[in-house]
Parts: structure tokens; sequence; C-alpha cells
């Protein structure tokens, strides 16, 4: 019997195969696919989780890859929080298709001796682990459920996803644009709705946007390339010249969140937790985070260094970050799909403020990148320097406890006080 059974091979289920790997699990992960999914649905890795990358001494090939972009919005108001002003070695975020997220994530996953197999659709959980669709029983310690918001794992473990149906449609389409704007890159929002163009590279665009004609809690059906430019022509006054789509897609405003992130030996990360409108481009860096924080914790506690208690403390941080999650993607949706005068005064207002209230903005861009996370045990420790010329983040590449002058500091960066609010990681310096 294996240590843990991941289903899903999504970032989310990749990092936290990685972690378990490091802190000393045994891991299979089950992937339903046969081949990886090309058509990215995440685009921005936030500064938050370029630290994480950092910390593991992973993060050189997405800074070598991604595309850096110093401020971010908001609710898609026109005025951009200035990244600058926060707190971090990475103060933009990166814009990398998810597919090369994922092949990066999955060759650490592989490198740390993770068991990855695809073609593999889980139908159920048995005893002790997973059933297949062929019959087969994947038999481990713990299941986690990374398996997005369809969550076949949440769902027989018989887990609530209370929350709210959709009540409006976004759309996205990747496509050839003939007479892209002028840079490539677009934002417009009035009355008629609001769109941003985002170069993807090899000729191709993504459009990604929302507008009054699917503001109803029906599904509107499958989006087509000739609704697609009708739209954007509505809302831009062209169409850019689009042509030849590679994906077109919707995408609604249903928001939920588990009622609780571990059911005995079944956890939770990522979409499979909390399902929200795509503002600001959050969902992937938020999952990446849940594994972050279960990782060292599972691994910790198969491998006898902490008791099952642990566990627990998992679903006591990252419920209500989740929880906040949902709030501001909520307020975000509310301001892209203010479509009346009244709503657009009030964007118009609101987006005057981040240019001349600071304190705001940075507030503002510190909740979207997730610097702003603090856990009832302890704070987010930045980058420190040593006397030796390390620095924390590199300290924290073996996936333990590092001693610092500010305290003991957790494997996922955070204080620890102590770890697991009282459960001491056997061999773990003392505080």
């Amino acid at each position: 019997m294996g240590d843990v059974v991941i289903v899903g091979a999504g970032p989310t289920g990749l990092w936290l195969a990685g972690e378990l790997r490091l802190g000393g699990a045994t891991v299979t992960v089950l992937e339903a696919r046969a081949e990886r999914d090309p058509n990215s649905k995440a685009l921005t890795i936030h500064p938050r989780t370029i630290e994480i990358l950092d910390t593991r001494g992973v993060v050189e090939p997405f800074l070598a890859e991604g595309v850096r972009i110093p401020d971010g919005h908001f609710g898609g108001l026109p005025d951009r929080m200035d990244f600058a002003a926060l707190d971090t070695p990475y103060p933009y975020t990166l814009a990398l298709p998810q597919a090369r997220t994922e092949e990066l994530l999955e060759a650490r996953a592989r490198q740390l001796g993770a068991t990855i197999r695809r073609g593999c659709r889980v139908t159920g959980l048995a005893g002790h682990g997973v059933v297949l669709e062929s019959g087969e029983v994947v038999a481990a310690r713990y299941v986690a459920g990374c398996d997005g918001v369809r969550s076949t794992v949440r769902a027989a473990a018989g887990i609530a996803f209370p929350g709210t149906g959709a009540t409006t449609w976004g759309w996205l389409g990747d496509v050839v644009l003939d007479a892209p704007p002028e840079g490539g890159v677009a934002t417009i929002a009035g009355p008629r709705g609001g769109l941003m163009v985002v170069p993807l590279g090899a000729g191709v665009s993504r459009l990604v946007g929302a507008d009054p004609s699917t503001a109803r809690p029906q599904w509107p059906g499958e989006l087509t390339l000739d609704e697609l430019r009708a739209t954007v022509r509505r809302i831009a006054g062209t169409d850019f010249g689009m042509r030849d789509p590679i994906w077109l897609s919707r995408f609604g405003n249903a928001t939920r969140q588990a009622a609780t992130y571990r059911r005995g030996r079944v956890l939770l990360a990522g979409d499979a937790a909390h399902q929200h409108f795509p503002t600001g481009g959050v969902g992937m860096n938020v999952g990446i985070q849940d594994a972050h924080n279960l990782g060292w914790k599972l691994a910790a506690v198969l491998t006898g260094r902490a008791g099952d208690a642990l566990l627990d403390t998992y679903h006591e941080e990252r419920h209500p970050v989740g929880a906040a999650l949902l709030a501001h993607t909520r307020a975000q949706t509310a301001l892209m799909t203010a479509y009346t005068p009244e709503g657009q005064a009030l964007r118009a207002l609101l987006s005057g403020l981040i240019t001349t209230a600071p304190d705001m903005s940075r507030q503002l861009a510190e909740r979207l990148s997730g610097l702003d996370v603090t856990y009832p045990t302890g704070r987010r420790v930045g980058n420190l320097s040593f006397p030796d010329g390390t620095t924390l983040f590199q300290r924290l590449r073996g996936g333990r406890h590092v001693e610092t002058e500010v305290g003991l500091v957790r494997p996922d960066g955070h204080l620890a006080h102590p770890p697991g609010g009282g459960a001491r990681i056997a061999g773990q310096p003392a505080e």
C-alpha cells in the first residue's frame, strides 16, 4: 500500500506530489486524461506563487519563460495596481500558459520520484484508496482530491459543496488576430461589456471578457466564433480580424466551497475545494498554495515526524483563505458586470482611488498576489538574508523547518508557533 493517491494531475496535484516526495512520502498521481490538456485555463502566476517556486529551487525556468507584468487589475478596472509596492523579491506576475506550468511541475514531481499514471479515471473511494473505471483498486493510506470543481473524490467522501449557482457567464477565445491592438494588449470596458486581449505567442491571442447578453442563470450554449466576433465588435468596435479559433469556452460565476478540506483520510485542494469566477487569475495560485500547506504536513504525519492532529490544521488554515478568495472574486465579478450607468459610475470612482489612494491599491495588490495570507500560527516570512550569504528561500529548499532570528520558519515559509498549533515535528530545531 502506498502513502498517498492524488487524483488529478493539474498544477495543484502535481505540486502536492512534489512536496510529498520531498518530505519522504510515496505518491501515485492518477489523471483521467490520457494526454495533458493543451488548452490553458490559467495564464497568471502571482508573486506569492513565484516565491513558493523559489523556496524549492525551481523558479528559474518560470522566470526565463514567463512574461513579467509589473501591475494587475482588480475587477477589470482601467487603473491598475502597481506591484512595485509589494514586499517581495518578485513584484510582478508571470504570464505563462498553464500547459507549460504543468509540464514543468510534472518534471519536478517525476524527478523526485512520484508515479504519474494517465488515462486512469477514478470512480470512487475504496476502504483504503480509490477505485478506477477499470475496476482496479489503487490502495493508499490517504487520498488527496485535486480533481477540480466536479471532484469525484469530494462527492465520494460525502463532503458538501455549498454555495451559489451561476448568474452570469464569461467567455474566452484563443484565436489568430490579423489586426491585433497596438502592442498586442488591450483592456476595454463599458456598458456593452468588457474584454481583455493578451498575446499567447505563435500568432495566437486570448480574448476574455463578459457582456450583458449572458447575464442570466441559464447556460447560454457552446460559444461559436461568430458569436465571439459579434460580441467583441459590440464592445471594441472591431473584431481585430479574428480567425482560426484554437479554443472557445464559457465559464460561469458559480461560487462554492467545500464544507471541510479534510474528512478522515481524504483531503481536498485546489478547485475541488473552491469554485469561483476566474477574476484576477488567482485560482491556480491558490490551489498551488493549498498544496504547499498540505504537502509538508501530510509527509510529516506519514513519516512519523508528527501526529495525525497536524492534518487538522490544514483545514483550519486554508479554509479561511478559500472563503476570502470567494469574497473578493465575488466583489470583482460585481465590478466586471456593472453594466448599468450606476455600475459604470462605481467603476470609475473605484478605479480613480487605485491611483490616488496608495494604501488601498497596495492592500488590493497584496490580496490578489497572495502575500496577505496570515495563519493563526504565524505570518508569512520574507526572503531573509543570512551572514553566510544564503537566503531563507534557499534554506527552505530541503522542505524542512529553518531556525531564524525571527523564529522557527515552517517548510511553507510561515512562522511556526509551534508548527501545527502545538504539534511538534520530530527532529525539528527547538524554538
